[in-house]
């Protein structure tokens, strides 16, 4: 399905909406608790398959985050990296300028052929460090 064929029902806009407007990288139930918020007749699996969706279409990322920790969304969908507190879970987003062709002269040695690239800086926010 491209952009073009995606039919925007008023449930997918409510999904979209919310996660355009989230600025915390929202996990899948967070998601659903605040489009239910405003149409609380949606179900999960609607949510889950619009997120899905989206993220095939491009609309949305898919952050991943590893470690047992729930996958997020991001409205931001251009390469840019997220800086991760390793104690309470907050995820902020950080434009740090890679330079493509330099990931890609680091992996070229090693036959290594770059799709994309993620940058994720761990540590502790400022609320966690204090």
């Amino acid at each position: 399905m491209t952009v073009e064929d995606f039919r925007l029902t008023p449930q997918r806009r409510a999904v979209l909406d919310v996660v355009t407007a989230a600025h915390d990288h929202p996990t899948a139930a967070d998601v659903l608790t605040r489009v239910r918020a405003v149409m609380p007749e949606v179900g999960a699996a609607t949510v889950y398959r619009t997120l899905s969706l989206l993220v095939d279409l491009g609309q949305v990322a898919e952050l991943r985050l590893g470690h047992g920790s729930p996958t997020r969304y991001d409205r931001e969908v251009h390469q840019h990296g997220h800086l991760i507190c390793e104690q309470c879970g907050r995820v902020e987003d950080v434009h740090v300028p890679l330079r493509p062709d330099l990931i890609e002269d680091t992996a070229r040695p090693y036959g290594f052929r770059v799709s994309t690239y993620d940058l994720r800086v761990l540590g502790r926010c400022a609320g966690c460090a204090s």
